[in-house]
């Protein structure tokens, strides 16, 4: 899988690449071992781009998963892939208080600040809210 393909599947899925991609590609390069991110990039691939699940939905999962185990970069890049395929709001808050079930309070309060954040990105949240 060549490094345009590779980053086209991210951007379908994201909307942007993130940058450890292009680190781990440059690294693998770097050590002879492209093999590596091919055999890496052709099982993500299956696992998400061939899954039974909707986008949204296997978005929302990837979110809460990365929570609950304390991903919050992971988190975070999930969270816009979610918004990028569909979710709203409710959808994202709904995780967060699911969240609270598995990890408490601080992974709550860490899901409420990853959504806010992403939906002041992409423009869902004008302003200041908490005016």
């Amino acid at each position: 899988m060549s490094a345009t393909e590779i980053e086209k599947r991210y951007r379908d899925l994201l909307g942007f690449v993130p940058d450890n991609v292009r680190k781990r590609s440059a690294l693998a390069k770097l050590a002879g071992r492209e093999a590596s991110i091919d055999a890496v990039e052709s099982l993500r691939a299956s696992l998400i781009h061939d899954n039974p699940l909707d986008r949204k939905t296997q978005q929302l999962v990837h979110f809460a998963m990365l929570l609950a185990l304390g991903h919050t970069q992971a988190a975070q890049l999930h969270v816009r892939g979610a918004l990028k395929a569909g979710a709203g709001p409710g959808e994202l808050y709904g995780v967060c208080e699911t969240a609270a079930i598995v990890g408490g309070m601080p992974v709550f309060s860490n899901a409420v600040e990853i959504v806010y954040d992403a939906l002041h990105e992409a423009g869902l949240i004008k302003g200041d809210a908490l005016e």
